[in-house]
């Protein structure tokens, strides 16, 4: 990926966000971490860059890892994550939707019941269908969404020491804009991107995230994930 792609990650400061940008960040990407405190931002764009020259200090002169608060991180950006609490998206989205402009938003939520003081393996009802298609109707229609990574461990990519096994599912109507965004989950190692199909798919990939919880829970593990088999593709 050229160096000036620039990948904004709003709500970088989460578990999720976070991994993500170490991830980016080990792979040489230019990340700009996004909190709707920009004091937080830096901060954990500092704790990353910390992290990331520790664990390559070969590496250090590669890493570009930035942080704003969210809509400046948005700006000019090539990819937008949004890696955010479902109770927290819609008002996240109304701050940065006139930087989204050219980006290819990238929506990860996930609608647990936790978020809202439920139980992390029971899924909100959304009136769109998804937190996906919500995203998608908070945003300018000229604004490609792909949904993905609701169900890879953001333990597992907080911990650089390990590969993360899973497979991404893909979820999105714009055909070009997920072919563009599949080299992006291929830049960390471990991470294949499965095309699911259109953006209404995301309701049920969305949905498996409660399930890996619940199996994490019942066999006391933190970073179970999904393999598709008997695909033509290689990880």
């Amino acid at each position: 990926m050229s160096e000036e792609k620039k990948i904004a990650i709003i709500g970088g400061t989460g578990d999720l966000g976070f991994g993500l940008a170490l991830r980016w960040g080990l792979a040489g990407a230019r990340v700009c971490i996004g909190s709707r405190e920009e004091g937080k931002a830096r901060e954990a764009a500092q704790r990353a860059r910390k992290a990331l020259q520790a664990h390559a200090p070969a590496k250090s002169g590669e890493i570009s890892v930035s942080g704003l608060a969210n809509p400046d991180a948005v700006a000019g950006a090539s990819f937008a994550v949004l890696a955010v609490p479902i109770s927290a998206q819609a008002a996240i989205l109304k701050t940065v939707r006139d930087a989204l402009r050219g980006t290819i938003l990238v929506d990860a939520t996930v609608p647990l019941a936790a978020a809202l003081g439920g139980k992390p393996t029971q899924m909100l009802g959304l009136w769109q269908g998804s937190a996906a298609a919500q995203a998608r109707s908070l945003v300018p229609a000229d604004v490609p969404v792909v949904s993905a990574f609701h169900n890879v461990s953001a333990e597992a990519l907080q911990d650089l020491s390990v590969t993360p096994e899973c497979d991404i599912f893909v979820c999105g109507d714009d055909a070009a804009a997920k072919e563009t965004f599949f080299p992006l989950v291929k830049m960390i190692p471990g991470l294949r991107p499965i095309d699911a199909g259109g953006l209404e798919m995301s309701r049920i990939v969305e949905s498996v995230t409660a399930l890996l919880i619940s199996i994490n829970r019942r066999y006391r593990v933190h970073a179970s994930g999904i393999r598709v088999t008997g695909l033509p593709i290689a990880p």
